[in-house]
């Protein structure tokens, strides 16, 4: 997925590399300008031809239009904005099976949070069948026929006026190769890229790429007079970033865009992003993905729906559980321990009693294969993680999410904290009833150092990339790994 270029940040006062000619200046701002009403246009349709479908639909087999209709109308414009916009359907994508996958996930969780309000609302009986059915086919097909013509005219427009842009990439890292081949290969982006350069002789990896080496910095304003460079990235890594400051003052004369890309492809990063705050440009290299906004929204609303759907349908369950376990062992039903949470709080995770009362443990010690401390009820709850249950009262007051690294004893937070890279990070978003780690097999007791690594590697990547989707395949994944053989 690529989308469009940052527009440049300049502080007041400073002085622009380039003179554009009036033509370029206004060929940029057609673009600009045609990609806004693009993205309004398919927008639009997209939401006229779903409401339009649903009114036909409805006259053709129901006969009226009636009030239950046009609420699902209100609610589906809603989550269209809401979901659209977080999933990036109308970012410009490379190529039309991008897109097109994207709209459809896009879509899918707009028909999947809608079923989830009307089974929670009781309104399921209401709606007829097969109008509901045909409904959400009709409204995709229509949809995919919108993006492909407007993805098609989009293209053809922006060829036409685009003027091509001769560009070099300095360095010769693995932030200038992403650099070179995207800008080369994304019909969106006007660069060409001539060449790279970068200081000494170009690197082994590079000599059998198709970018020439143009030679050594020290020369690159005879070379960007030579090759007609318009445009050059500096995307040098930090141990020569001071070299930045002496290629701006080599072309501090000569009429081209310099554009600096930190190489921040050798850290390690957490859901990094870019913003711009009174005219200087930020990079997050580590923050939350649902502080606030759409998303935080999105999961928040998943969570609490979800829940509670859950709640009455494991309602029977629950209470079996628990008199079971009040029957055959004393002590309470629910076991409550203080986990590590969201940003450094503190909470109570809930579970069904699975083990004999005994003596608090200064080192909680987890659970082995025939621990003797484990009843027979117990062993049947843990091993299908109905014990865990009891979470989705934690979901409910907010403390963990439906989805997400699971909360470990601090204890062991304190004892893995200095074994294993970025462990705390796990706090940067709340704990999860299930996670990325559990469905990939990581689940139940880590009895080596590399099996902790492995399972803060998957939590880590599902921080870095949630969607709403990914936690819909994550719930979906957990019940065909409920009888790993390491849960004891």
């Amino acid at each position: 997925m690529s989308e469009a270029p940052a527009t440049s940040v300049r502080p007041s006062g400073a002085a622009s590399l380039s003179k554009y000619s009036t033509v370029e200046v206004r060929q940029r701002r057609l673009l600009q300008n045609h990609d806004t009403f693009i993205q309004w246009v398919q927008h639009i349709l997209n939401i006229a031809c779903v409401c339009a479908c649903l009114v036909l639909l409805t006259f053709t087999e129901v006969g009226e239009f009636s009030v239950p209709y046009r609420s699902l109308i209100a609610f589906t414009v809603l989550l269209m904005i809401l979901v659209y916009k977080s999933q990036g359907v109308y970012r410009r994508f490379e190529n039309l099976e991008g897109g097109i996958r994207q709209l459809c996930r896009a879509w899918g969780m707009v028909v999947i949070l809608l079923g989830v309000l009307s089974a929670l609302t009781g309104v399921n009986d209401i709606f007829s069948k097969p109008v509901i059915l045909e409904w959400g086919v009709f409204s995709i097909v229509l949809q995919i026929i919108i993006f492909v013509a407007t993805y098609k005219i989009h293209a053809w427009y922006s060829q036409r006026v685009q003027k091509r842009v001769p560009t070099l990439v300095v360095g010769a890292g693995d932030m200038a190769r992403h650099l070179a081949e995207r800008l080369t290969s994304n019909i969106w982006l006007p660069e060409v890229v001539k060449g790279v350069m970068t200081r000494g002789a170009v690197p082994i990896e590079w000599e059998d790429s198709n970018y020439p080496f143009l030679g050594d910095v020290d020369n690159i304003a005879q070379v960007v007079k030579e090759k007609g460079i318009k445009r050059i990235y500096v995307a040098l890594a930090f141990s020569n970033i001071d070299k930045l400051k002496d290629i701006q003052d080599r072309l501090k004369d000569v009429n081209v865009d310099l554009i600096w890309a930190p190489d921040i492809f050798s850290l390690n990063l957490l859901n990094h992003s870019v913003r711009e705050m009174a005219g200087v440009p930020l990079i997050n290299l580590n923050e939350t993905p649902l502080l606030a906004g759409g998303p935080a929204f999105l999961k928040y609303s998943f969570d609490k729906v979800f829940s509670v759907i859950a709640l009455i349908i494991f309602s029977p369950l629950l209470l079996a559980i628990a008199t079971i376990i009040k029957a055959t062992s004393e002590g309470p039903i629910i076991f409550k321990q203080i986990r590590d949470g969201w940003d450094g709080s503190q909470f109570y995770v809930y579970k069904f009693r699975s083990m004999y009362v005994h003596m608090p443990e200064k080192v909680v010690k987890q659970a082995t294969k025939d621990d003797p401390r484990i009843t027979p009820i117990g062993r049947f709850i843990r091993r299908t993680s109905i014990d865990e249950l009891p979470q989705l009262f934690n979901v409910l007051e907010g403390s963990m999410s439906l989805v997400g690294p699971r909360p470990h004893a601090i204890s062991h937070n304190k004892y893995y904290s200095g074994q294993v890279k970025q462990y705390l990070a796990l706090h940067r978003i709340k704990p999860g009833m299930t996670g990325l780690a559990q469905v990939n097999g990581y689940r139940g007791e880590t009895e080596t150092i590399e099996s902790m690594e492995k399972r803060v590697h998957f939590d880590l990547e599902y921080i870095k990339n949630w969607s709403l989707s990914l936690d819909i395949k994550i719930i979906v994944k957990t019940p065909f790994v409920l009888f790993s053989k390491n849960a004891y």
